[in-house]
């Protein structure tokens, strides 16, 4: 090993691109309001569906952001990365295109995606199915590839930096954002811009997850998604992109920038059991794996923000993860779901949940989790935030991000001293 100083890494700048928009300040206030982006899908026609709701981007409000900011489109999924990482380098103050400095410049760029380019390869596989090889466009492979969500982000923004795709489900960019805290921590890079990003409304995506029977068949949109809910019954999905920019404290503090909290451990960990099914046993160790990271005992925690897809299995094994971590603490430490605000967004759900665990640690308040009303049997060690917003006066939260194919994934965060909104 070398004799390297391990560097503390901070987040500077955040991003969130939902159903509910892409203000991040604004989507922040409807959450505590208990507004949902979750909507009966209009983007596609249902007839057959079981599962009928979701949470869409306004595509209006997509086009006028690339437009405002000088963004060619590609993919959807492209699309809304490449706003989401626009709008987390402008709240960084991060210098732009035109700056010259290599140092800024050689910022890395490493996103996670569920699904990858979604909207692309359906419009490929359409064309070729209707019209044979004239049906594929010169530009199917570019506009097809995965890492097309890391690359234009690098192009559009000027980072030359490393630039790279991660795809391991639903823990994709939580996984991302642990990799560029390595990567500063250790010393390889000073900046790593982070994030998520996934669209899943068309044809193939969204019905391979219809069929797959572990999506709320709840036709009303305001009741459909229930994390951790006695009467859940169901994922819904949601789409959309999000975006952190890390770097090390001394380069932000070169820079003059705001630091909104720092990135202090990260754990991971497969089950190697099932293609679907997650254990308890290897979420509870990729979060002990965190907190080890981080030098913390699960005592130390003040706030979980949790998978909570809303699924019957998924729900109950990560509370039984919770319960194998937490379970001695005397006090219960307070858990909550944002995925009744903004659905599933798959590989992108752990940045923009990250995102709002931030938020929480700046705001000092912790958002409801939404239609959760009969929660079962009283667990130790942990409780669930209500149906309301809590006051909130901790400083370290951790991030749950579980995925299909054995994929766990844990961050810790810790509020930054003075930080407020």
């Amino acid at each position: 090993m070398s004799d390297r100083t391990f560097q503390r890494v901070v987040v500077t700048g955040t991003s969130l691109v939902c159903g509910l928009g892409f203000d991040l300040g604004e989507c922040w206030r409807r959450i505590l309001a208990g507004e949902t982006g979750i909507r009966r899908v209009q983007s596609l026609d249902l007839t057959g569906y079981k599962a009928t709701c979701g949470s869409e981007v306004d595509s209006t409000q997509l086009v006028e952001h690339l437009r405002t900011h000088g963004i060619p489109t590609w993919d959807r999924t492209v699309d809304m990365a490449q706003v989401a990482a626009t709008l987390a380098l402008l709240n960084a103050g991060f210098p732009g295109p035109a700056d010259t400095s290599a140092a800024d410049r050689a910022c890395g760029v490493i996103f996670g995606t569920g699904v990858g380019c979604s909207h692309s390869l359906h419009t490929a596989y359409r064309g070729v199915v209707e019209k044979g090889l004239r049906g594929l466009r010169p530009t199917t492979v570019p506009r097809c590839m995965a890492n097309a969500i890391s690359s234009m982000v690098s192009l559009q923004s000027a980072l030359t930096g490393p630039n790279y795709v991660v795809m391991s489900a639903c823990a994709s960019s939580t996984t991302a954002i642990g990799i560029g805290m390595r990567m500063i921590r250790y010393g390889d890079a000073t900046s790593v811009l982070c994030g998520g990003a996934d669209a899943v409304f068309e044809p193939g995506t969204f019905g391979s997850w219809n069929n797959l029977g572990i999506m709320s068949p709840t036709p009303d949109p305001d009741q459909a998604c229930r994390p951790f809910d006695d009467a859940r019954n169901g994922s819904v999905l949601g789409e959309g992109a999000s975006a952190l920019l890390l770097e090390s404290l001394d380069h932000a503090t070169r820079r003059g920038a705001r630091i909104l909290a720092e990135v202090i451990g990260f754990g991971e960990r497969s089950d190697a059991s099932h293609i679907t099914r997650p254990t308890p046993e290897g979420q509870a160790e990729s979060m002990r794996r965190a907190l080890a990271d981080a030098g913390l005992t699960p005592d130390a925690v003040d706030y979980i923000h949790a998978h909570g897809t809303a699924t019957r299995a998924n729900d109950a094994c990560e509370m039984e993860s919770m319960q194998q971590v937490f379970g001695n603490r005397s006090i219960p430490v307070p858990v909550g779901a944002t995925k009744g605000f903004l659905g599933h967004m798959l590989g992108a759900s752990g940045a923009a949940e990250s995102v709002l665990t931030i938020e929480a640690l700046r705001r000092r308040i912790l958002p409801p989790n939404r239609n959760l009303t009969v929660t079962g049997p009283a667990a130790c060690g942990w409780r669930f935030v209500g149906p309301q917003p809590e006051p909130f006066n901790g400083s370290i939260a951790i991030k749950n991000s579980f995925g299909f194919g054995g994929n766990n994934a844990v961050l810790v965060f810790r509020a930054w001293p003075g930080t407020t909104a």
